[in-house]
């Protein structure tokens, strides 16, 4: 009696836990300068590289030094709002592409598009895959010397 017990609360619980984890898994949009400006503020970006989405392009001249960096960066979702981690993500993945910037001597990273596999081209807000346990970013650009 207390086997099949056990053998019931091990599939509730299996069953309780899997339930949520297929029910979150979904894509979302966010604004792209909110996490830009906040790891500026907070000091994770320091300014020297700036980031311009698809569409929007930098005054002056633009030499692109290198295409087609891309960057993934995950974070841990579990129990935390949706922007909140999915912003998380993209900051750490700025933070990638400013040291990729620098370290090519750039100064911008530009054309900067989200790339799950298909690219999401939008010139305010950046996509963020969201499931029950990840939330991840995939962020594809080029990196650029910009001269006014």
């Amino acid at each position: 009696m207390k086997a099949k017990f056990g053998v019931l609360v091990a599939i509730a619980l299996v069953l309780a836990v899997s339930g949520p984890a297929s029910a979150k898994d979904k894509i979302v949009h966010f604004p792209f300068a909110n996490a830009v400006a906040e790891a500026t503020q907070s000091g994770k970006l320091d300014g020297a590289v700036k980031f311009y989405l698809t569409g929007h392009a930098p005054q002056g001249q633009v030499a692109v030094l290198k295409d087609d960096v891309s960057v993934n960066r995950k974070t841990n979702a579990f129990g935390k709002a949706d922007q909140k981690t999915c912003d998380w993500a993209l900051q750490s993945a700025l933070i990638a592409l400013q040291d990729q910037a620098k370290a090519a001597g750039a100064n911008a990273v530009v054309d900067i598009v989200s790339d799950y596999g298909n690219e999401y081209r939008d010139g305010e807000k950046y996509e963020c895959h969201v499931g029950f346990v990840m939330s991840g970013v995939i962020m594809k650009g080029k990196l650029a010397k910009v001269q006014p």
